[in-house]
């Protein structure tokens, strides 16, 4: 299943014509910090936040879950609910806010202001995921949002590397009750299960490749015929790893004062954010967010594709608009260089030296 954008155009050609237009696009994108402030938000009405708590009895959640893993380098392998399936299984799971039913409707991996795509992992996680991997990233002792998380996978990372504390927050509360906490548990479950040898036969994983410029996670060669396994669901109320988490949906207009009237207010060592920078409506409200939970030393890890066709955002564009707010640096730490081109960037707070 290929991980990309349904409003994503094939790369275009030059045209001697668009040379002419140069000098307008370049003062547009010089202007692009400013205008984002002005533009008009989504006619939905703000979603407000709110905390979610896992079930006292979470064995539903994943009774007979169907799941893939994807594994990538000395990273630890990460499960998450098979999307196909959880499409295919749409009508029998509770969806107060319709946006399963509506997405599939409108054929959008995106409908802003009701459904901004958290049931989907897009490539720029795996992006930030190798990363991480290549870096050798480590999360003891830390505390950790993952910021429009969607699956989970980043945080789902981050705890089972020994985070102190992880944080997931997404738009859609659907997405966090139906796929975010479903996922974490499946992760806890698998802590659990003892690591036989028949077990590590008979479990496919996933692995990652590339492939026209978007990655696809495909099952170990030789199981391409075998079905997703299935999940036995097990008791995990009482697993240790849940302590450590905290579950959030909502606008991140409405998510920033809730979690400020916290005492103490969180202050994460790491923020990790991906794809969230497609609309520029939203880069005030992120920015904020951003200055206002990290920690003096934290990092902000972001992964994004170079410009959203259809959307309007991109990383040239929160480039300009961070640069001129003048509260973070920004560094770039990855830049792919197939079909639309990805990145991922760490955003620092500003040392006095470097205003």
């Amino acid at each position: 299943m290929s991980f990309c954008f349904n409003f994503d155009l094939p790369a275009q050609t030059t045209n001697p014509d668009d040379l002419g237009r140069k000098e307008v696009q370049t003062e547009k994108k010089d202007n692009a910090a400013k205008s984002t402030e002005d533009e008009t938000k989504p006619a939905e009405p703000v979603k407000e936040a709110k905390e979610y708590l896992p079930p006292y009895d979470p064995q539903f959640l994943l009774m007979d879950a169907v799941f893939e893993t994807v594994t990538i380098g000395t990273l630890p392998p990460l499960h998450f609910l098979n999307e196909t399936v959880f499409e295919q299984t749409a009508a029998e799971r509770e969806d107060k806010e319709k946006i399963l039913s509506r997405s599939a409707e409108q054929r959008s991996d995106l409908i802003s202001g009701v459904y901004e795509g958290g049931l989907k992992v897009w490539e720029c996680t795996y992006d930030l995921l190798e990363l991480i991997e290549t870096h050798g990233e480590t999360f003891g002792g830390k505390a950790v949002l993952d910021l429009g998380c969607g699956a989970g996978l980043l945080g789902i990372l981050a705890l089972k590397r020994g985070a102190m504390q992880v944080h997931f927050q997404d738009y859609n509360s659907t997405v966090i009750e139906q796929l975010t906490v479903p996922n974490v548990m499946l992760n806890c479950q698998e802590d659990n299960e003892e690591d036989s040898e028949d077990e590590k036969e008979g479990r496919p994983e996933g692995k990652v490749h590339k492939e026209d410029g978007c990655k696809k996670k495909v099952k170990e060669e030789g199981r391409d015929s075998d079905p997703p396994p299935k999940k036995p669901a097990i008791d995990l109320s009482q697993h240790p790893s849940l302590t450590r988490c905290q579950f959030f949906s909502g606008d991140w207009s409405t998510f920033l004062p809730m979690v400020l009237k916290t005492d103490p207010p969180p202050k994460y060592h790491i923020i990790f954010t991906s794809e969230t920078i497609y609309n520029t409506s939203y880069y005030p409200v992120l920015h904020e967010t951003l200055h206002k939970l990290l920690a003096p030393d934290g990092l902000v890890y972001l992964a994004t594709k170079s410009h959203y066709f259809g959307v309007g955002g991109g990383l040239h564009l929160f480039e300009t608009f961070v640069e001129q707010r003048g509260v973070f640096s920004l560094e770039r730490l990855w830049d792919g260089e197939e079909g639309l081109q990805r990145h991922v960037v760490v955003l620092r707070f500003k040392k006095p030296k470097d205003t």
